[in-house]
């Protein structure tokens, strides 16, 4: 097998974890992974508007905007205008988005994160220019 082939096959086995566990987290929850993301995120810059959210987890405004909708349907984020800049909306976490955050089963990242965190960190930094390299090489025009 070529190297190549060996590099794309252990990215689709980090692509089936992912999904696997997104899975395990809907099962559990009735959540989707990036929903799961965005109410962490939400809980932990305490009243952001959706647009930080988005550039602080790396998803698009629209689709983190799409995931509120979907959360504040399911009554677990709920929006807030400021009363000091009516333009402003900022998001928190209902009782129930809190309730349902603190049971939510540990995110498939920490427990990368606590694996990582094993290594020497040479190998850390190894492996983040690697994929790094590799992110660049899959989203290139050229």
């Amino acid at each position: 097998m070529e190297t190549y082939e060996q590099l794309l096959l252990s990215l689709r086995q980090v692509n089936r974890a992912i999904d696997m566990h997104s899975k395990q987290l809907s099962k559990f929850s009735g959540l989707t992974g990036p929903q799961l993301l965005v109410m962490k995120k939400i809980a932990e810059l305490d009243g952001p508007m959706a647009k930080k959210v988005a550039q602080e987890i790396n998803l698009s405004p629209a689709t983190v905007t799409n995931i509120i909708d979907r959360l504040e349907a399911k009554a677990l984020v709920q929006r807030q205008r400021r009363s000091d800049d009516k333009r402003r909306v900022e998001l928190y976490l209902t009782n129930d988005g809190e309730a349902l955050l603190n049971e939510a089963p540990q995110s498939l990242q920490a427990h990368f994160i606590s694996r990582f965190d094993a290594l020497e960190p040479w190998e850390q930094n190894q492996l983040l220019s690697s994929v790094q390299r590799i992110a660049t090489m899959m989203t290139s025009d050229s």
